[in-house]
Order: C-alpha cells, then sequence, then structure tokens
C-alpha cells in the first residue's frame, strides 16, 4: 500500500441547464478495493495505527460500509488482524451487501450488535484483542467514539490541494464543490484544504444522505476542531461556512425514492457512470436539485464521486 493513492480524473460530464458546466472528480476509480473516499480514509487509519504501533485494526461500519469494506482489505493485503463491529438498521434490520461480503471474504472478524450497544461491544473487542496479545488500533479513539477525529480529515485536505492543481491544468475554476455527506469525514477534509489554501471562491455543499443538517454540523466541526488543533498552533481566523442540505434524506440512510432511481439510471446509461442508492446517487440528485431550487447559474460544479461501486451492483435492478 502506497502512502499515497494515485490522482483521479476530473472529466467533464455535461453543460446543463441554465450554463451549468458538471465535472466529477472520479475517486471510483481509486485503483484500490474499488476506490472511493473510503479507500483514502482508510489508509489514512492504517498510517495512524502504524505510527502508533498498533497492530491490530478495529472498524465500525454497518453492513452498506464502504468503510468497513477498505479497511478489511488493506487488512488482508498486509496479512494482518482486523475486527469489524457492525450494527444493525436503525430499524434493526440486518441486510447483506456485496461490501459485508468482501469484509468476509477479506478475512476480517464481525461481530454484530445493535446501535445502543456499540460501545459495549467495542470495549469487548478492545479487550479480546489485548487478551490475544495484539496491541488494538480502533478508527474512533475510545469506546465513545472518541480521540482519532483528526485522522481521516487528512484524506482530503490532500484531495483539495489535489483539485487545486487539476484546476490550474484544465483551466478552469470551480464555483461549487458537491458531495454525499455521511460520516462528515470527506467535506471535514475538503473544508479543511480550502481553510489552509485561502481559498473563498468555491462553496463545498454537502448532500446528507443520513443525519439532519442540525446533526452534521457540530459532528464536522469537531472533526475540523481536531485537525486544526494537530496541524496549527492557532485556529484559522476564519471559520470555514458548512454547508450541509439534508432536503434529500428520504427516511434516513438507505432509503431512496423514484427520482433518485431514475438519476441513477439515466448516469449509467448516458454517461457510463456508477451511482449507488445509500451514497453517490442521492448526492448527485440532490445536487441537480439544490441548483435548481437555488436558482444558480452560469457555473462550473464539480460532483466528488466517492465511490461505492458495490452498492451500484446490490441494485441493478433500479436500471430496469
Amino acid at each position: 500500500m502506497e502512502e499515497k493513492m494515485y490522482l483521479t480524473p476530473i472529466t467533464k460530464c455535461q453543460t446543463g441547464e441554465n450554463g451549468i458546466n458538471l465535472y466529477i472528480k472520479r475517486d471510483d476509480l481509486l485503483p484500490f478495493s474499488f476506490g472511493g473516499n473510503k479507500a483514502r480514509i482508510a489508509q489514512e487509519f492504517y498510517l495512524d495505527m502504524d505510527a502508533k504501533q498498533k497492530n491490530c485494526m478495529i472498524g465500525y461500519g454497518n453492513a452498506r460500509s464502504n468503510l468497513s469494506r477498505a479497511l478489511a482489505n488493506m487488512n488482508s493485503n498486509r496479512c494482518g488482524e482486523c475486527h469489524i463491529i457492525s450494527p444493525s438498521d436503525d430499524d434493526g434490520n440486518r441486510i447483506m451487501t456485496n461490501n459485508s461480503f468482501m469484509v468476509h471474504a477479506c478475512g476480517a472478524k464481525f461481530h454484530e450488535c445493535s446501535k445502543q450497544k456499540v460501545a459495549e461491544t467495542v470495549e469487548q473487542v478492545i479487550q479480546q484483542c489485548e487478551e490475544e496479545g495484539f496491541r488494538p488500533y480502533y478508527i474512533y479513539g475510545n469506546k465513545y467514539g472518541k480521540g482519532n477525529e483528526s485522522v481521516p480529515v487528512r484524506a482530503y485536505a490532500k484531495v483539495y490541494q489535489e483539485i487545486l492543481e487539476q484546476e490550474d491544468d484544465l483551466g478552469i475554476q470551480f464555483d461549487y464543490i458537491f458531495l454525499s455527506t455521511g460520516t462528515g469525514m470527506t467535506q471535514s477534509g475538503l473544508l479543511a484544504g480550502k481553510t489552509f489554501a485561502k481559498r473563498d471562491v468555491q462553496k463545498i455543499v454537502g448532500i446528507s444522505v443520513a443525519r439532519k443538517s442540525e446533526q452534521e454540523i457540530p459532528v464536522i466541526k469537531n472533526y475540523l476542531d481536531a485537525y486544526f488543533e494537530e496541524v496549527s498552533e492557532h485556529f484559522p481566523e476564519t471559520y470555514p461556512e458548512i454547508l450541509v442540505d439534508d432536503n434529500y434524506l428520504c427516511g434516513g440512510y438507505g432509503k431512496y425514492t423514484e427520482e433518485i432511481e431514475e438519476t441513477i439510471r439515466l448516469m449509467f446509461v448516458e454517461n457510463g457512470i456508477p451511482l449507488d442508492p445509500t451514497y453517490t446517487g442521492k448526492g448527485f440528485y440532490g445536487m441537480t436539485q439544490y441548483l435548481k431550487k437555488n436558482k444558480i447559474e452560469n457555473v462550473n460544479v464539480l460532483f466528488i464521486h466517492t465511490g461505492g461501486v458495490p452498492l451500484f451492483f446490490d441494485n441493478m435492478q433500479l436500471l430496469r
């Protein structure tokens, strides 16, 4: 596993209504484990684990989790020990996905629990690993999810710099950057990168796929605070604007509408680009509606394709 992920292309998708030029940064094309933002973020967790001289990865995510897949696959590449704590959905149900199949195939040990028992399960798994002689590393820090907030932010702070370089190469400047926002890690990284680059041009808009904005914004702010504290003696003079649109939750994580289904179908049929209903399809549809709702015209827009290709194949029936 290299210390730096490969540069991913920015491709022109279409010139849409109202003179909007739409570009897509294809992080789904990262050349490891179906790529995506979680491949970059998983790499940061492993770099941090090695720096702290730990030797047992403990991840967290439900059956749809792209991060669980990336962590498990990187672990099998390293021939290490990996545990995944996997909560059921909010309604108590549990499904199998291509991501969860791949986690099992990579030899990670699954620990199923309810959402109410996550902290208890984390504590048990850490203790079990220590008793077996391992030095466990839990991606979120302690059993309450505190302590590692700055680590995943690093991934997309780097990507923001990558985007600036690609702007120069393409001879354009993006007015808006859109992405699907779930955990908040990716949006935090982009905002951190923008802050230190001192670029006020783009608006970075997260289309929430799981939480209401009043829940998501404090999470993103917490990530940013941890990152700023780590990399700078002083917090930035101007705090970045955190934009999260929660109008397209469709009832919660993993839920979607016919409009999102049609968005996924058209993007594949017309552009050959796979989106999924949990993350990128929801985010892409939300972006189109945001632009219409706010009557935005004659701008350059970048959508970050954050991956999730296995989830596209979970939902092939949406192409019918």
